[in-house]
């Protein structure tokens, strides 16, 4: 055989079988390995498996006579060399054998004599596929110079690239049990330090007050590393009866292990050299609000291998954390009078929503819980143009206005910043009418803060020089946040009151709202009209152009029939796409000349272009019976009337049903 086609033998019965594992599911692979699997996410990283399995497969060869004579290579499921003889490499890396293409491109063995090799050579190819789904992920390459036996040469090729495949899954299955070892270890370790760490973490939170804390850190770390020489250096001045825990003094700080670790916040180890032949370590022991000290541990440099400084470093965090939570205790309950202070202020604020009571009561329980002479709450009138007294106890300052930069009160508006004054006659940063007509001395300011805006001032005073302490302004702070969520309230409760009663899309009024003006006007008036308005054809319009382009037709509508009517009439959103007109005090023949102008001006003017209806039905007092539902009633039919004629119309009700 020359520079001939290469030969490609057919596939007997049973030859998938062999080379490829896919096919009906027999068991359950998923409880053994047999039930794992490469896949074509993993031939970009097949390379040094394939080149361990060569190996082995080499070695179990190593004694086979025959196959001497034979030169071997794997290549990749694209052809690109990954193990073999190395005097094959260059010849497979050019990626030209006509023979191997055939056996990639086809999925099959293929052999042949390839005249690219010393004296042509016969050239067979095996592809290998994976076990699960078949898929190919190598291919077996012999080279041989036994031109006349190139059938056998085949077979011995097949039965090889079995062989490799089996290495192939015995280094892939191995490689499988090793990871799952490593993970083994690793999960028994990680449940070592979870339960260390777990029993840790419970009995520092059991403890709630600081000693306990502190004795518990450095006893747990004993019972760890018993040879180990454990301190605690501390920042905070406190007593401690525990005879490891020392004063943390920052000198040195570049020599002594524990102040560089108070300083930057990360562990630090120094080992020492002989003859100490030691090693210090430091512990950051920090929480939310910063680093509170530092565990000093020293041990000798063999056992520094063996020492988990991970589970160290989260022991560590956990004591920062459990110290930051008794010393957090220990100022919560100082605290919880003024919160109950708090607390019944805003039930209280809470249960009105008018504002005069509003500041009238924050005015009163100001003076109360702060024990303040006088109390003035400023709120800024956008109509006078400066701050207003909403409530003072200096009566003779009641609804006074004071221009915006006048005096603290000004001052204190603008810099949106609390102010405190020990002696107002001493240190005054502006003048004050409340300061001086009431002889007073000190003082604390706070801006009232609605929705995230200030919008007004609170004002404390007090006779008394040095009255009001840091604790008063803070609990100032507080309280006026409060009182400032109560105006806020109030003022959401008017809009919210005013939304209710609109459409959102239209901003025209709703049904419910049309329904009581109408029922007042009658028992009211003497005689009114209604127009009900319907867009035509507005489910069409919808599903030609969309429902937004419908709300902006509706829309257009709302806006021609707002500027249209007049300030005292009522426009509403009866539904859907139906609106409605309350005419007070309107006689029918007014209506429609209002109706043809509506129906006029949505011709002309909306687009796309579109067209209303409208029924109009009126009442006056010699009717017999007069209600709203009976008005709506009679505007429906003459809309229907005008719905039935053909559109774009109005019609009026029948004067005889009336």
């Amino acid at each position: 055989m020359s520079e001939e086609q290469p030969k490609v033998y057919e596939r007997p019965p049973g030859y998938a079988d062999m080379f490829n594992d896919a096919g009906p599911n027999t068991g359950n692979k998923s409880l053994s390995l047999q039930g794992l699997d490469i896949t074509p996410y993993d031939y970009p990283y097949l390379r040094t498996l394939i080149e361990k399995s060569y190996a082995e497969w080499q070695k179990e060869n190593a004694s086979a006579e025959a196959l001497k004579k034979f030169r071997w290579a794997v290549l990749s499921h694209q052809g690109a060399w990954l193990a073999g003889d190395a005097e094959l490499r260059e010849y497979f890396a050019a990626g030209d054998d006509g023979i191997v293409h055939r056996s990639l491109s086809g999925k099959i063995p293929a052999s042949g004599i390839s005249p690219g090799l010393h004296e042509g050579s016969v050239v067979c190819s095996a592809p290998l596929f994976t076990r699960s789904e078949g898929d190919l992920f190598t291919v077996m390459v012999s080279v041989s110079q036994d031109l006349a036996g190139e059938e056998m040469a085949l077979m011995v090729t097949e039965s090889q690239a079995l062989l490799f495949r089996t290495c192939f899954y015995r280094k892939f299955e191995a490689m499988f049990v090793n990871d799952l070892v490593r993970v083994h270890d690793h999960a028994k370790l990680e449940a070592y330090r979870r339960s260390v760490l777990f029993q840790y973490v419970k009995r520092m939170h059991v403890q709630i007050d600081v000693h306990s804390v502190l004795s518990e850190a450095i006893d747990s770390v004993l019972a760890l590393y018993p040879e180990a020489k454990v301190e605690l250096f501390m920042s905070q001045d406190h007593e401690s009866s525990h005879p490891l825990v020392r004063p943390l003094l920052l000198h040195h700080w570049q020599e002594d292990v524990y102040v560089r670790t108070f300083m930057e916040g990360v562990l630090t180890i120094r080992e020492h050299p002989e003859p100490w032949n030691t090693v210090e370590i430091g512990l950051p022991m920090g929480g939310k609000q910063g680093v509170y000290g530092v565990l000093h541990i020293e041990v000798d440099k063999p056992m520094l291998p063996d020492m988990d400084l991970e589970l160290l470093g989260m022991m560590s965090d956990a004591a920062g954390t459990a110290f930051e939570n008794a010393k957090l205790y220990e100022q919560s309950n100082l605290m919880i009078h003024e919160l109950r202070m708090i607390n019944e202020l805003t039930q209280r604020l809470n249960k009105s929503l008018h504002l005069a009571e509003i500041f009238q009561f924050a005015n009163h329980e100001l003076l109360k819980i702060l024990g303040a002479d006088y109390c003035c709450i400023l709120i800024y009138n956008a109509e006078l143009g400066g701050l207003e007294v909403a409530s003072c106890n200096a009566e003779w300052l009641a609804k006074e206005v004071f221009e915006k930069d006048y005096g603290i009160g000004g001052l204190v508006y603008h810099s949106k910043e609390p102010l405190i004054l020990s002696d107002y006659n001493e240190e005054r940063p502006a003048e004050s009418k409340l300061m001086e007509t009431t002889n007073s001395s000190s003082l604390i300011a706070t801006p009232l803060t609605v929705n995230g805006e200030v919008r007004g001032v609170v004002l404390l005073t007090h006779a008394k020089r040095h009255y009001f302490s840091y604790d008063s302004y803070r609990l100032l702070q507080a309280l006026t946040s409060h009182i400032g969520l109560a105006i806020g309230n109030a003022f959401l409760h008017a809009e919210v009151r005013r939304m209710a009663n609109r459409d959102m899309l239209t901003e025209l009024y709703a049904r419910h709202y049309l329904d009581e003006v109408i029922y007042e006007c009658q028992n009211r008036d003497f005689c009114g009209a209604l127009i009900v308005i319907d867009i035509d054809q507005f489910k069409q319009v919808n599903d030609t152009f969309g429902h937004q382009r419908g709300d902006k037709i509706l829309k257009q509508v709302s806006n021609i029939v707002k500027s249209t009517i007049r300030h005292s009439d009522i426009p509403a959103r009866w539904g859907g796409e139906e609106l409605a007109v309350y005419l007070p005090g309107i006689e029918i023949q007014q209506a429609v000349q209002v109706a043809e102008r509506i129906r006029t001006r949505v011709a002309e003017e909306t687009d796309p272009r579109v067209t209303v209806s409208c029924g109009i039905s009126e009442w006056n007092w010699t009717n017999n019976k007069i209600s709203v539902e009976s008005l709506f009633y009679r505007a429906d039919m003459a809309l229907y009337e005008a719905k039935k004629n053909g559109r774009n119309r109005i019609v009026v009700e029948n004067a005889e049903s009336v």
